[in-house]
């Protein structure tokens, strides 16, 4: 198969689809690699490099989309590349179509096979390809939170771990998922107050058992967030229904109830955000201040640090990418239902239910 491996242009995301290792192990497949000039440098991998692990470099991402029969990608595409993406090519990538009606439209009528990151089963369960960017985000999101708590940033100006004699930061984290956890680590390291809510007893059960004595659990539910708000610093939402549009558990008519500077992250502003007054923002202009809250909703976190990020991505991403092109996609999802969850769109179709039910489209079902 002819694997294309695009430049990524979404505003600062370094990331890339592919280390020069991955490209390496395509070729021992038999499989012929183009990778866009200068493609990796943002993820510290040169040229160079993917051209001694055999890919061949293209000039333009025009000529990467035009020869390649499988696009290996981070992020969607955005407008730019829309009219690069060809009918019967396959498309591998994160895609959150149920936040984005624009990027569902154009995909359907590219007549392209979208296989999104996001919705792929592992044969254990779980989001196999989520799961090593979440836990980046998940992180990602205290660090972030932490630094515009500072008065500079327009945050309260709290230390999130205080010092002796002054009370730490509190911390409430809503979903107790990938992110949740990974956000609960890293605040709890801190030494933060820390409070993670979520729905499932079973979820709460297991995080009490496992985290630090300064992580505390809390049944998800207005009231109960109600309660938590005017006593927090940082707010970070986490909440994940796979391939579905995120539920609002902070609502505008919340936000009086906590106090100015607080900071809210929306980590699943990728599936349109939980808060609702939520709207995505970019690593260079990362936030903005609503009734006094400061709002960090980046729709790339792991962005922010590419090396870190592109290694963990490919690790997940590359034996699947590897049965794809080795199988064709339609065998590959034959073969593995956890794969064939998946697609979300073929040839101007959707065939995932969450991204149907969020545009009011026709489902359709999907034969291998």
């Amino acid at each position: 198969m002819i694997i294309g491996v695009p430049k990524e242009i979404k505003n600062n995301e370094n990331r890339v689809a592919m280390t020069p290792s991955g490209v390496r192990e395509l070729v021992r497949h038999g499989h012929t690699v183009y990778v866009q000039h200068t493609a990796g440098e943002g993820s510290g991998f040169s040229d160079d490099e993917y051209i001694a692990a055999g890919a061949t470099t293209l000039s333009t991402i025009e000529e990467t989309y035009a020869i390649a029969e499988m696009i290996v990608k981070v992020k969607e595409p955005i407008a730019p590349e829309y009219p690069l993406v060809k009918k019967g090519q396959l498309l591998f990538t994160y895609f959150h179509f149920a936040s984005d009606r624009a990027l569902t439209e154009a995909m359907i009528a590219s007549g392209a096979t979208c296989i999104a990151y996001e919705t792929v089963i592992g044969p254990r369960g779980g989001l196999p390809l989520l799961i090593p960017m979440s836990e980046v985000a998940g992180r990602m999101s205290v660090q972030e939170g932490a630094r515009f708590l500072e008065k500079p940033q327009g945050g309260r100006g709290v230390l999130l771990g205080g010092v002796p004699g002054v009370k730490p930061a509190r911390v409430l984290i809503l979903g107790g998922g990938v992110v949740g956890r990974n956000a609960a680590l890293m605040a709890a390291g801190l030494g933060a107050d820390v409070t993670i809510t979520d729905i499932s007893l079973p979820t709460l059960r297991h995080i009490a058992d496992v985290m630090p004595a300064n992580v505390k659990t809390l049944y998800s539910s207005r009231h109960n967030i109600e309660q938590e708000l005017p006593h927090t610093d940082l707010v970070i939402g986490s909440v994940l229904i796979p391939g579905a549009k995120a539920p609002h558990l902070v609502t505008a008519d919340m936000l009086p109830l906590m106090r100015p500077g607080t900071v809210m992250v929306d980590v699943a502003i990728d599936q349109g955000g939980c808060f609702e007054t939520s709207h995505p923002t970019t690593h260079a202009e990362p936030v903005y201040t609503v009734d006094g809250i400061v709002h960090y909703a980046v729709a790339n976190i792991p962005g922010a640090v590419p090396y870190t990020s592109t290694l963990a991505l490919t690790n997940a991403t590359l034996p699947y990418a590897l049965r794809l092109a080795d199988c064709g996609w339609r065998h590959a999802c034959e073969a593995d239902a956890g794969l064939a969850e998946g697609v979300n769109i073929v040839n101007g179709k959707v065939v995932y239910p969450a991204v149907a039910e969020a545009w009011n489209l026709p489902l359709h079902k999907l034969e291998l």
